[in-house]
């Protein structure tokens, strides 16, 4: 199979729908899946034609981190996968987060350890049901190296996260709702709707100020409150160019 059989984009009503596509390993990562979804996202955010995108998987899984056993023989020094596929992975994270367009994940299962980084860095977490999150490092002898350490205890805070972490448990969700992990919870059979819904929302909304809030709430989260402010928020310019239009039509 090919790159594009293993990531498959499809397009309908302003959103890019990214979709990993390797049931069988449970959309366990190659290079080559990394890559893959790395140039979908970097495409349609340059589409104009495109106001949301969105990630998902095939089969029971959203994704399963690596898949080491496609990747060979791997030599862990420290724990670490080393910075071959590291560059991978945090190619994709930054790709993800330099988007001007909203990224959502629609999770439709199984969400472990590298496959919990990338959810980490989307903008909006939608989950089904059956949705599971784990973090295994500890559970195999591996360290993060795509944010991990650094993300999911800002987002569901250091305690929980360290329980999570340590012990390999895995979060349900709706553990994961309560959590403040994800967005929504609904049936498997009606996820693709809530995308839908909640896309069809962002997109009647300013792209311009959407790309300028992304790009504030991103950058102000990895520094302190103080840093956030004066650095961040206060001294950051954008081109929003339909702000007068918008407002003429409210006060009508």
């Amino acid at each position: 199979m090919t790159k594009k059989d293993f990531v498959i984009t499809d397009k309908d009503q302003g959103i890019t729908w990214i979709t990993m596509n390797r049931p069988e390993a449970l959309n366990a990562l190659t290079l080559e899946m990394l890559d893959g979804v790395r140039e979908a996202v970097l495409a349609a955010d340059h589409d104009p034609e495109v106001g949301v995108i969105v990630i998902t998987g095939t089969g029971r899984a959203w994704c399963t981190g690596l898949d080491l056993k496609a990747l060979g023989q791997i030599e862990f020094k420290g724990g670490a996968v080393g910075p071959v596929i590291d560059n991978c992975g945090r190619a994709l994270i930054e790709a993800i987060e330099s988007a001007s367009k909203i990224v959502i994940a629609a999770v439709n299962g199984w969400v472990f350890t590298g496959g919990l980084e990338l959810l980490l860095c989307t903008d909006i977490i939608i989950a089904s049901e059956d949705a599971q999150f784990g973090d295994t490092h500890c559970k195999f002898g591996i360290r993060p190296s795509w944010g991990m350490s650094q993300r999911l205890p800002r987002i569901i805070g250091i305690n929980r996260a360290r329980y999570h972490t340590f012990t390999a448990q895995n979060i349900t969700a709706r553990q994961a709702m309560e959590y403040g992990l994800v967005s929504s919870v609904v049936p498997e059979t009606g996820l693709r709707e809530e995308v839908e819904r909640v896309a069809a929302m962002i997109m009647k909304n300013s792209r311009d100020a959407i790309a300028a809030n992304k790009a504030l709430y991103n950058r102000g989260w990895q520094t302190t409150l103080r840093e956030g402010l004066e650095n961040v928020e206060y001294r950051q310019s954008f081109e929003i160019n339909d702000t007068n239009e918008r407002l003429a039509q409210f006060l009508k």
